[in-house]
């Protein structure tokens, strides 16, 4: 996979490092010169060029791109980058962050973004997800599809606490991803038994949440 990513700050290097590591071929563009530090992440291949402007993006030739990350410290320049790469360059998958919650309803299809990456959101949503059980903590969306990424931590007293998960009725638009059960992350199968504070990760539409939590915790 084709990775470009605007902006080679902490975020865009350590998003490019994960990436590298595993196989894929990103490149890092970065207007700054005193912020090409190639030798933080060696793999990627480094521009110098205002992610911005269409002419630099077309040197860059991001409509071989596969995805699209725009991780700079400014939303403005990110919804830019985001625009530019989905209309200009029909990149198929745009990923863009968002430094400032107040900025997040920019963040939608309008402006070229399928996934937006909230900081504030994200680490308001981890909080809860640490303390919060008996109840649905949302934890990312994808704005594309209209999708969440949703938890519930299963108390004593849910619906389904020592049942298969094929007597669980799940609404439609609604999957169960992952389960985190002490230290270790399961691939959910019918035949697995829910317990009492498993950490249970579902993707589904919004209008489906309440029927999840229903489901799972009942009530």
């Amino acid at each position: 996979m084709r990775v470009a990513i605007a902006g080679a700050g902490n975020v865009g290097r350590s998003i490019a490092q994960e990436l590298t590591e595993n196989g894929h071929h990103v490149m890092l563009i970065e207007r700054i010169p005193q912020m090409l530090r190639p030798e933080r992440v060696p793999a990627a291949e480094w521009v110098l060029a205002d992610a911005c402007e269409l002419s630099s993006l077309q040197e860059a030739q991001l409509q071989e791109c596969d995805v699209v990350v725009a991780a700079t410290g400014d939303d403005k320049v990110n919804l830019v980058v985001s625009l530019l790469a989905k209309t200009e360059f029909a990149v198929p998958r745009v990923v863009a962050r968002v430094n400032r919650a107040e900025n997040e309803w920019l963040f939608t299809e309008q402006w070229g973004v399928d996934v937006a990456v909230s900081k504030p959101r994200l680490m308001a949503a981890l909080v809860e997800e640490a303390v919060t059980v008996g109840d649905l903590v949302r934890l990312m969306t994808f704005r594309q599809g209209e999708a969440n990424l949703v938890e519930i931590t299963l108390p004593p007293t849910a619906a389904h606490v020592g049942r298969p998960l094929r007597e669980v009725p799940l609404p439609r638009d609604s999957a169960l991803v992952a389960i985190v059960r002490g230290n270790r992350v399961l691939a959910p199968s019918p035949d697995d038994t829910l317990e009492v504070g498993d950490e249970l990760v579902f993707v589904c539409t919004a209008e489906r949440e309440e029927k999840v939590r229903q489901v799972i915790l009942g009530g």
